[in-house]
C-alpha cells in the first residue's frame, strides 16, 4: 500500500462545483487562481496541477530529441547556443 496515500471527501454543489480540500491542494501545489486538469481513465479520475502536467507532457514528447539532434554533451549545447546567438546578433 502507498505510504503517502490518503482519502479526503468533498461535496458536489448544485452547479457541479467542488471545494478541493486543503490537504489535497497542498499535495498538488495549487492555490487560488491556479489551474488543475482532470485526467479521466475509465471510471477513475486523477486531478493534477495543470502547469506540472503540461511540463511532464512536454518532457515526454521531447525525450530523445537532444540525442537525435547530436546534442550529447554540454559542449555540444554551448556550441549550438553560441551559433544561434551569432545568427541573431545585429551588427
Amino acid at each position: 500500500m502507498l505510504t503517502n496515500a490518503f482519502v479526503d471527501n468533498a461535496k458536489v454543489m448544485a452547479k457541479g462545483q467542488v471545494t478541493i480540500p486543503k490537504d489535497v491542494r497542498e499535495v498538488l501545489g495549487v492555490a487560488s487562481g491556479d489551474r488543475i486538469s482532470f485526467i479521466v481513465e475509465g471510471s477513475t479520475v486523477r486531478i493534477v496541477n495543470s502547469a506540472i502536467y503540461a511540463m511532464q507532457m512536454l518532457q515526454g514528447e521531447m525525450a530523445g530529441e537532444a540525442e537525435a539532434s547530436g546534442l550529447t554533451s554540454d559542449d555540444n549545447v554551448m556550441a549550438l547556443v553560441k551559433e544561434l546567438r551569432n545568427e541573431t546578433d545585429i551588427h
